[in-house]
């Protein structure tokens, strides 16, 4: 029987969202185009090539490596590609994700990637093509709400203030908005103007971002009501720092 990974433990719907973002079983909601994607991520003109910063590697005549004929490069590996960055900000109040959960998504599910995490925003650098394809993965699934979360490469201020009255998180570079029922961004994820609105799709209602949230929250689902996600962090805790302390073996 084929091994399947639990990724996580619990029975709350919190811990269930959980496994799905590590798993990358996810439910698609939005579509995002390859140009609306590569205005909002503001690293090159749409339809332009991607830059380089080493030849194709079928060019290169590198020399005989084991590890290199095991390992498959990815796309962007393949053609060169420079590295970039997206970088993601996700509200304390019910958003999909939190930072870490983007990185188990990205480490666990795609190949070449750097995920880094913070307490407020989690970034993701790539060869250009291989992070295009996380960040439209990102926005495209459940992992995102276009009003909870939001591409934000500079000034990502905004995680945990209360929410806007429209229900958006705050952003103080005003990079997108609501407008008749959907949001809309007008500036790249470092704030400079577009010459067009990028439609990121509709807002998750309160209810579905709380049923859809990886957030434990004492006013949604709290944590203390999954026992075995209390069971699991105390195990692996009291075992980390038993092997810190270096006890002896009885």
């Amino acid at each position: 029987m084929a091994y399947e990974p639990q990724f996580y433990p619990g029975n709350t719907i919190v811990a269930e969202n959980r496994r799905k973002h590590m798993s990358g079983k996810l439910e698609k909601l939005r579509e995002i185009s390859d140009e609306d994607l590569t205005l909002i991520l503001g690293h090159r003109a749409p339809g332009s090539d991607y830059p380089s910063t080493h030849p194709p590697l079928a060019e290169m005549g590198e020399p005989e490596c084991s590890i290199r004929e095991l390992v498959e490069p990815t796309e962007g590996a393949k053609a060169g590609d420079r590295v970039r960055y997206v970088q993601f900000v996700d509200s304390m109040y019910n958003a999909p994700a939190t930072p870490y959960f983007r990185s188990y998504f990205a480490a666990i599910n795609f190949r070449g990637v750097d995920p880094g995490t913070l307490s407020g925003r989690q970034v993701v650098e790539a060869r250009e093509r291989d992070m295009e394809n996380v960040a439209k993965v990102s926005l495209e699934t459940e992992i995102s709400c276009p009003a909870l979360s939001g591409l934000r490469g500079a000034t990502v201020h905004g995680h945990s203030l209360r929410l806007q009255e429209d229900g958006v998180m705050f952003d103080m570079l005003d990079r997108r908005r609501l407008e008749n029922g959907t949001i809309i961004m007008d500036k790249d994820q470092v704030g400079r103007p577009l010459d067009k609105k990028v439609d990121l799709g509709k807002p998750m209602s309160e209810d579905e971002a709380a049923k859809r949230t990886t957030i434990f929250r004492a006013d949604n689902v709290a944590f203390r009501d999954d026992e075995e996600v209390v069971e699991w962090v105390h195990r692996v805790w009291s075992q980390r720092t038993k092997y810190g302390f270096q006890p002896r073996l009885q």
